[in-house]
């Protein structure tokens, strides 16, 4: 049995020094990609810039709202350019600060739409779908409101979009803390894990990525692929619909511009569930990448080596190399985006943190978004988690409700929710109720 674990131990070293040659590579890579030009000689200056609307989808005042959406309302396009910004309730806290914006940016095609419709499990893409109709040019730029950008942000994403046969563009980020412990380790797992190790895909030709930091297409696009409907159940809405518009014949493109991610991340459970559901949709949707990955983090299977097969001269050696190779990661990294994270005392903290959460994601079917359980279906679906309660902050269409109840899956229903059901039953309405439809709104408060 000794020999077994040490055995074991010898193999977990094998795997640190490679995890530790793959994190070099990436390093170089990302830092090449991040140096790499874009618009691939398309002149946007050259030809009459196409009209941009950018879709905000908000939920909530999150930290640094403000600067995260006025970042967008700063780009030195060319072009006309309309922002269309919503919400799912005239409650929200998101809705004084696109007033406000409103205010500052009087000349700004700005609107905003309230509409309380839910079309499916992903309130996001709810959301979306109510947003849609107020679209007003050929080019949609889709963000989420959590992504700061650069002033070239624009031009910089509808020039490759105007590239032959390009259909959907994406582009990277960086995260950005807030000096918080548990925000540093989730910025640090973004630049020195999800980047390098996406830049390795792209350049093995292993992945085609489309993040919800940008997703760029045409306008006409949407009606070959059914709509923003077609997402309307899906946990992974953006990769799934750089999916759609690739399967219908388009070319996707990562735009060599870096746009960033504010983590407000304020507590150990709260980073855990973020990381866990995003590790569990890459595991659904990218079996083979997700697993793969498993041999990457370096620090983490060269101390796994130590500890099993005892501490020499070789163990101590694979653990040297996979510190070495993290650290020119961060090095490489931070001089290709400028995003520093000044705390390399967690950087090994972060990658036992990064194994633990591949390990539990590695099994099991559910994960938890925005107080939700849901499990995710083999196509990637949500499907509500059998255990959980609806609640009123929650609604969900009695419709729904209903057919699961009819197929044997119903669900404890307290009478707060039963008041909900027959709130959000009133949705179907044309008029009147909670659930009538409000038009976009581009008058700034008085």
């Amino acid at each position: 049995m000794p020999d077994v674990i040490a055995l074991l131990g010898w193999i977990a070293a094998c795997i640190g020094v490679f995890g530790a040659a793959f994190a070099v590579a990436s390093a170089r890579w990302a830092g090449a990609y991040m140096a790499s030009e874009s618009g691939a000689g398309v002149d946007i200056g050259a030809q009459p810039a196409p009209g941009v609307t950018i879709l905000k989808p908000l939920h909530g005042a999150e930290d640094e709202l403000r600067a995260n959406l006025e970042s967008f309302c700063r780009q030195a396009y060319p072009g006309p350019v309309q922002i269309v910004f919503g919400v799912h309730s005239a409650d929200d806290g998101a809705v004084p600060v696109v007033r406000d914006l409103q205010r500052t940016y009087p000349t700004l095609d700005i609107r905003l739409v309230v509409d309380g419709r839910v079309h499916g499990e992903n309130r996001k893409v709810s959301n979306m779908i109510n947003m849609a109709r107020a679209i007003a040019h050929e080019i949609v730029v889709l963000s989420d409101s959590d992504i700061r950008v650069a002033p070239d942000y624009l031009e910089r994403v509808v020039e490759r979009l105007l590239q032959p046969n390009v259909g959907v563009v994406t582009c990277l980020y960086t995260g950005e803390d807030t000096g918080a412990v548990w925000s540093r380790l989730s910025a640090m797992g973004i630049n020195y894990q999800f980047l390098p190790n996406v830049t390795a895909g792209l350049r093995l030709n292993m992945a085609e990525p489309c993040f919800g930091a940008t997703v760029a297409f045409r306008r006409d696009v949407l009606p070959q692929i059914g709509g923003f409907e077609a997402l309307s159940d899906q946990l992974a809405d953006d990769y799934d619909l750089g999916r759609a518009i690739r399967r219908a014949g388009y070319r996707g493109e990562v735009a060599s511009v870096s746009v960033s991610h504010l983590c407000a991340e304020r507590s150990f459970l709260e980073l855990w569930r973020h990381e866990a559901r995003w590790a569990r949709t890459i595991r659904m949707i990218d079996p083979g990448g997700f697993f793969g990955q498993g041999f990457t983090y370096a620090i983490p299977w060269a101390l796994l080596g130590c500890v099993l097969a005892g501490p020499n001269p070789v163990t101590g050696a694979a653990v040297m190399l996979a510190l070495a190779a993290r650290l020119y990661v961060v090095h490489r990294v931070d001089i290709a985006t400028g995003a520093r994270i000044k705390a390399l005392w967690l950087l090994p903290m972060r990658d036992i943190f990064s194994f633990a959460v591949f390990l539990s994601a590695s099994f099991g079917k559910t994960v938890t978004w925005r107080g939700r359980r849901f499990c995710i279906g083999t196509d990637g679906a949500l499907v509500p988690a059998k255990e959980s309660f609806f609640h009123a902050s929650h609604p969900v269409p009695a419709g729904a409700f209903l057919r699961r109840f009819r197929r044997g899956r119903g669900v404890p229903l307290p009478g707060q929710a039963r008041d909900q059901i027959f709130l959000v039953s009133d949705v179907a309405r044309p008029t009147g109720g909670l659930g009538r439809e409000q038009h976009a709104d581009r008058r700034p408060a008085a």
